[in-house]
């Protein structure tokens, strides 16, 4: 009885703190039409992590274990529409979901590379999302089950991913795909793989030429955490600025007490500052991207050698895309970007967009003016937890996906 009083108390002291630190910091724009729905999604999730961390501590479970049980969720019945295996591509494992309906000649195909940061996320988790596309589009989806760190540490999980992207493109006819339609696709970090692989894809002489990449609210870039998008939506759910930062960190495994450092930018030295200005420079956003708020930063934070180190990896294009050379980026295929009004990855989205113009590339822009991070997920996961914004930009990937 007194174990499950100290469980109950524990569990009851959580549930306070975590309600007390959302209603002190949470910033939801008063006019965003499905506020208190929005609100108590980020309440479940903070509730969720602040319990993963407590689980951890009590040695339970460790908190990357229970983060990846709750994201996976219950799976969905079996499809009709839908024949689904599982494979293994070069030792990688994938799923696809190929639709029973007939079709004159072969089909498109689509891979997805799922979002989680590197460390969350799995083939389960967007089993609703790749039957979706599957369905609506008519085409064959691959779902990428790529390795997770910390157990398989940075950048396994690129290598993972262009593995399997190379294979797939390689014995497409094999499925009944024309290998000159095949699509690119992913969610958050998935959209950061997704960018990384069709980059390193760009040179490469043994296989077909990419149709198509579709970028849904990717990370682009580490390397200015000041944009308008960082500054208007720091504190707006689900996605807030410090725990992007926290994020990227954990998944690298590096440590921790550097995040306020390398949000005010002491890991860009001055020929770094000048190089990346003009990618990254505020001016290449639009205007109206600027009117809810901007203040350009002031003078540089000092440059710390030692920061720039545990950073490095960083920089690097595998996971800033958007710092990939010129060269690189004036390859690249017809590109779909998906961003959102309320989403702190916003302005990577649109700066990734202008380059891509700057070099002849065709961009097809959907931006969702009440979209929030991780709204095109939960789309897919029924009436109670999807929002209208996921909703419209799903429709908008399986319009572009037709077109292809």
């Amino acid at each position: 009885m007194a174990l499950l009083f100290t469980v109950f108390l524990v569990w009851a002291l959580l549930v306070a703190m975590v309600f007390y630190y959302e209603h002190s910091t949470a910033k939801i724009p008063p006019g965003f039409s499905e506020r208190k729905k929005l609100y108590v999604f980020h309440y479940i999730m903070n509730f969720a992590l602040g319990l993963a961390m407590l689980l951890d501590k009590l040695g339970i479970m460790s908190e990357v274990s229970f983060l990846r049980a709750v994201m996976d969720g219950i799976p969905p019945l079996r499809d009709k529409h839908l024949i689904i295996k599982d494979l293994i591509f070069e030792k990688v494992r994938v799923r696809l979901y190929q639709p029973k309906t007939s079709t004159t000649g072969q089909r498109r195909g689509v891979l997805y590379l799922h979002g989680g940061v590197g460390r969350f996320g799995s083939i389960r988790a967007y089993e609703r999302t790749c039957r979706y596309l599957a369905r609506k589009t008519n085409s064959l989806v691959v779902s990428v089950g790529y390795r997770l760190a910390p157990e398989y540490p940075y950048p396994t999980q690129f290598h993972d991913c262009l593995t399997a992207t190379i294979h797939f493109m390689k014995t497409a006819q094999d499925y009944g795909v024309d290998p000159a339609r095949i699509i690119i696709c992913g969610d958050s970090s998935g959209g950061t793989l997704t960018a990384a692989v069709a980059q390193a894809l760009v040179n490469r002489k043994d296989v077909p030429k990419l149709r198509a990449q579709i970028l849904i609210y990717p990370f682009l870039q580490a390397a200015d955490f000041n944009l308008p998008s960082y500054q208007q939506n720091a504190r707006i759910p689900i996605l807030i600025r410090e725990r992007t930062l926290i994020l990227g960190l954990k998944y690298l495994n590096k440590d921790l007490s550097a995040v306020n450092t390398l949000l005010e930018g002491s890991h860009i030295s001055e020929k770094g500052r000048q190089k990346y200005q003009k990618w990254l420079s505020a001016d290449n956003i639009p205007h109206e991207f600027k009117t809810r708020g901007y203040t350009p930063p002031g003078p540089p934070s000092p440059y710390s050698e030692e920061l720039y180190e545990l950073a490095k990896p960083f920089l690097e294009p595998l996971f800033s895309p958007l710092l990939c050379e010129d060269s690189v980026i004036a390859q690249l295929p017809e590109t779909f970007i998906l961003t959102c009004e309320y989403d702190v990855l916003r302005d990577d989205g649109l700066l990734y967009k202008k380059r891509l113009e700057d070099h002849g590339i065709k961009v097809t822009l959907c931006h969702l003016e009440e979209g929030f991070h991780g709204t095109v997920f939960l789309a897919s996961l029924g009436k109670v937890a999807s929002f209208q914004s996921g909703i419209k930009g799903l429709e908008k990937i399986t319009k572009f996906l037709r077109l292809m």
